[in-house]
């Protein structure tokens, strides 16, 4: 089949299903290609149709010390001060650029969600 941009429902339906029969294709042969050129074309089509925004960079440090097991107290140590840890949990102090590297190298959240306006 030849293929192109991805611009209706149908057209991703029918792209998903064809994907899902050569999904175990080998690189470099005639399948395997059009996997490629698939994954590209569905990959577009959902970023433009289902988007999904950066969440709010505190929601992201509270799942995130949720997810690792920790606690506050550690994000007050990475940071040199419980209370500055308190201000930025409770949005009283906002994210400076060093506290943002910080909670990068603690967390693995990224430096683009840790900018993010909130």
């Amino acid at each position: 089949m030849n293929w192109k941009v991805i611009k209706t429902k149908k057209q991703y339906t029918q792209a998903l299903n064809r994907l899902e029969e050569i999904f175990d294709a080998k690189k470099n042969t005639p399948n395997g290609d059009e996997l490629e050129l698939l994954s590209m074309l569905i990959e577009h089509y959902e970023n433009k149709h289902f988007a999904i925004e950066n969440p709010d960079p505190i929601e992201a440090i509270k799942f995130k010390l949720k997810q690792l097991g920790l606690k506050q107290q550690d994000l007050a140590n990475a940071l040199g001060l419980k209370s500055r840890a308190s201000e930025i949990i409770n949005r009283k102090r906002k994210l400076n650029l060093e506290q943002i590297r910080k909670i990068h190298v603690l967390l693995g959240i990224s430096l683009e969600v840790l900018m993010k306006e909130y």
